[in-house]
């Protein structure tokens, strides 16, 4: 019995307003880099379905930066580590940690021999740090800051030089090694979010959140011009040469990527990436024959030259916490909705996805089923919707819930959604009945025939009819601790609950005889799923784990555990696709699936 990977659905940068998004360069040509939670994503740019993730770091992870020799990546986070790891083996095995500042990183650069690494963010005592790559030690002092850097880079060949941006409106110039500080650069009148040289090393530009992008001497660091007057009509997050040096790609708030001619200092092509507040511009990468630009939302575009109107290609899915998944009827689509309220849909074989439209829940999916084409979700908005699997949009069926609602559960066109405080029953989707409660529901399960509907509390599982809308309470089961998820079997004959003792129980019915109760989660375990057979279950939990249990002589046993299924990162939910798939999602903001066999 055994498991492999079959697919990873990556997550998207972790955005944030006012706050620059680094995507880090392949020598090779082949991936760029970001980071979202703990991970760094590695994403193949040719074909953005194919991802690799990184995730060591033991805090949110914040920008990573290829060495030139393309064998290995600098990855930084907010505490101020530092880890040096190996790009050609899949164990990605780690060769140097180190701490060069106190505080968050928010830019790495390497010099071109591979051999020494500056890095600008925040700090108590400094901003910066350059050192070299296999030792630690320190090659120079960064200099001339008086607040936190948010841009690094070096001159790509000799003599070297180093420049940092600042918050302090400034620039500071080294040259080295050892780097030395020679002076300021107060061109700006806000802070300076980006500085890069250009391939040749002949100049350098600064882009900052007063609109204006500055050209500087590549080795002097005289000031040469400036691209228009200003650039942009808000702030500048981030800017990438061509591969020729000749241009430069510049990205802003005011929702547009421009294109310039460095020689010219004015733009060649303009994009308008759209109107609203998630279309502004925080991140971009020139690599090869990509153009590449970042939204607010964290969609990641691939920009045409030839047609500036519209993005040939738009990377989409979360870069927030995923809370909810549902498959459709025939399993080739899955559903997951996020902390920030977006339902996305994703091919299950391809991983193509887009994003539900029209309007929807304002905040947290708390969970969502499929009935034939209806998708039912409810929110931390307090709401319930019913919207439509076929046309992929937000419905206009919307209810507001009695107390905040946990979980729903749907058979038919009938749905019960556990609240805090009540039991509500719908019908296509509007308001049958309402049942206050004094227990605290965390879950509620709903019957495949809908004459029954289980309900978890603290320490029981309380059993209802289910008539004409009405509930009334049938019995009590009492367990050991608070129970955490419930699901009916598909052929009815068994309830499956989790409890936070980290317990996985089956009951079975009609009588609900219990079987016992067994402990394979290391942690509490949130989620369970049952295969579309009845006959095993898959659970996940805090402990990163998926375990998979099988009936054996009148007994649920463990017969696979997806270890660090979704690493350092809660798995929220499980689905099966067949009897021998499992799709998961967590709060990595990733999505995967797991091939299962049981020979």
């Amino acid at each position: 019995m055994s498991f492999t990977q079959k697919s990873v659905f990556a997550s998207l940068p972790r955005t944030e307003r006012g706050v620059s998004i680094v995507l880090g360069k392949d020598p090779k040509g082949k991936t760029f880099l970001y980071c979202n939670g703990n991970s760094v994503i590695i994403r193949d740019i040719e074909n953005p379905l194919f991802a690799d993730i990184y995730t060591e770091h033991s805090k949110e992870t914040t920008v990573a930066q290829y060495a030139p020799s393309g064998f290995y990546i600098a990855s930084g986070d907010v505490s101020g580590k530092i880890r040096i790891w190996d790009t050609t083996q899949k164990e990605h095995l780690l060769k140097y940690e180190y701490q060069p500042i106190s505080g968050k990183i928010k830019d790495i650069a390497w010099t071109d021999d591979s051999k020494r690494i500056v890095v600008g963010g925040e700090g108590r005592e400094k901003f910066g740090s350059v050192f070299s790559w296999d030792t630690g030690t320190t090659v120079g002092e960064i200099m001339g800051m008086g607040k936190s850097i948010n841009s690094v880079d070096f001159k790509p060949n000799r003599p070297y030089r180093c420049v940092t941006a600042s918050e302090d409106y400034s620039l500071a110039f080294m040259e080295g090694p050892p780097f030395k500080f020679k002076l300021n650069l107060k061109e700006h009148t806000n802070f300076v979010n980006a500085v890069r040289y250009s391939p040749s090393g002949d100049n350098f530009i600064s882009c900052g959140a007063d609109g204006k992008a500055v050209i500087y001497d590549g080795k002097c660091a005289d000031v040469i011009g400036e691209l228009g007057s200003p650039a942009h009509k808000g702030g500048i997050y981030g800017l990438s040469y061509s591969p020729d040096g000749s241009q430069v790609l510049t990205v802003s708030a005011d929702k547009t990527a421009k294109i310039w001619d460095i020689g010219t200092k004015s733009v060649v092509t303009e994009f308008k990436m759209g109107t609203d507040l998630m279309d502004m511009q925080v991140g971009c990468l020139w690599q090869g024959n990509f153009i590449l630009t970042v939204s607010l939302s964290g969609f990641i575009n691939y920009l045409d030259i030839n047609n500036p109107a519209k993005p040939y290609r738009v990377i989409k899915g979360h870069n927030k916490p995923i809370t909810s998944m549902a498959v459709n009827a025939d399993k080739s689509t899955i559903f997951t909705g996020s902390s920030d309220g977006r339902i996305n849909y994703w091919d299950a074989e391809s991983g193509e996805n887009d994003v539900l439209s029209g309007k929807g829940h304002k905040n947290q999916i708390q969970d969502m089923k499929i009935d034939n084409d209806d998708l039912v979700t409810v929110g931390i908005d307090d709401s319930f919707m019913l919207s439509s699997v076929g046309s992929k949009s937000f419905g206009s069926t919307q209810e507001k819930t009695d107390s905040q609602p946990k979980t729903v559960s749907t058979v038919d066109d009938t749905s019960v959604v556990a609240c805090i405080n009540h039991l509500i029953v719908f019908n296509r989707g509007r308001k049958v009945s309402v049942h206050p409660v004094k227990f605290g529901c965390q879950c509620a399960a709903l019957h495949p025939n809908k004459t029954e509907v289980a309900v978890g509390g603290p320490k029981s599982i309380f059993i209802y009819m289910l008539n004409g809308g009405a509930l009334t309470e049938k019995k009590q089961i009492e367990l050991q601790d608070k129970v955490t998820a419930l699901e009916y079997s598909p052929d009815g004959t068994a309830l499956a609950s989790l409890c936070e003792d980290k317990c996985c129980y089956v009951h079975l019915l009609p009588d609900y005889e219990q079987l016992f109760g067994n402990k394979a989660h290391t942690a509490r375990a949130l989620c369970v799923a049952w295969s579309p057979d009845s006959k095993h279950l898959a659970t996940g939990g805090l402990d990163n784990n998926i375990v998979i249990w099988k009936n054996e002589k009148g007994r649920y046993n463990t017969v696979v555990t997806v270890a660090s299924a979704h690493k350092q990162s809660t798995v929220n939910k499980v689905v099966w696709l067949d009897n021998n798939t499992v799709a998961s999602c967590g709060q990595d903001s990733n999505t995967k699936q797991w091939r299962i066999s049981y020979s």
